[in-house]
């Protein structure tokens, strides 16, 4: 992985702050640089405002304090629009995405939604498929008929498609069993494109992810190489964070 020092930041996120109509604090001062190419673990437990953050990227949650700009470009209002495609997620359920009646329309149907149509459309298709080694035999399924790592990766060019500074993916390894886990590794690690990856798998974090970012109670608590984050064991377990039993990360 190559990262480009002499670019402008991916994403920069400055002292964003989000409160619950409770009052309860999801994000409270995050702050955070990823430049481009970066691949970026983002761990913490439950609640500790992870897809809160992620929401906050894009646009889709909208109150709060704080900055976001994608490639030098600040989310607000009127570029709300162009920050969304800038900013790809792909969700933990792949479902989610996933609701036209063939994959292909699917990868299709964002770059139609931006105006492409005929063969501009079919080779955005085209490239996004093979970003993610899925086949014509695929292309032309439903979704529903595909298994757990195809969905996954379907979901994935369906992004792709859109040709995003960032790919944000949330629990991506969830679900998939270890074949599949290591096809989707494959395909994250052949991106050249910046990537924050949302998990708890944390193995899955230290095999993609130099990098990690702890989030614990809204805010940043730790942002390093992501072996040593986590090797310390006081701080893994002081911030809820487990990994799995004779796992060593400074071995693994």
């Amino acid at each position: 992985m190559t990262v480009d020092a002499g670019a402008p930041p991916a994403l920069d996120v400055r002292d964003l702050r989000y409160a619950y109509p409770d009052g309860s604090e999801a994000l409270s001062g995050v702050s955070l640089s990823v430049q481009p190419g970066e691949r970026v673990a983002v761990l913490g437990p439950n609640g500790a405002g992870k897809t809160t953050l992620v929401l906050r990227l894009n646009g889709t949650i909208e109150d709060g304090e704080g900055e976001v700009v994608v490639g030098g470009v600040r989310l607000e209002k009127a570029t709300r629009k162009e920050v969304r495609r800038r900013v790809g997620i792909v969700f933990q359920d792949s479902d989610d995405q996933l609701f036209m009646p063939t994959v292909e329309a699917d990868v299709a149907f964002g770059p139609a939604n931006l105006g492409l149509r005929g063969d501009a459309l079919a080779e955005r298709v085209d490239e996004a498929l093979a970003q993610v080694g899925l086949d014509d035999d695929v292309r032309r399924k439903a979704p529903h008929q595909l298994s757990a790592g195809q969905r996954r990766r379907a979901a994935v060019a369906g992004v792709l498609a859109m040709r995003p500074d960032v790919l944000v993916l949330d629990e991506p390894s969830s679900a998939l069993d270890p074949a599949a886990r290591r096809e989707l590794a494959d395909v994250l690690q052949s991106l050249r494109l910046t990537t924050l990856l949302v998990t708890h798998d944390l193995p899955y974090a230290l095999e993609l992810c130099p990098r990690a970012v702890v989030l614990d109670r809204g805010q940043v608590v730790a942002d390093g190489p992501t072996r040593e984050v986590l090797a310390d064991e006081g701080f893994m377990r002081a911030h809820r964070l487990e990994l799995p039993a004779g796992f060593n990360p400074l071995s693994a």
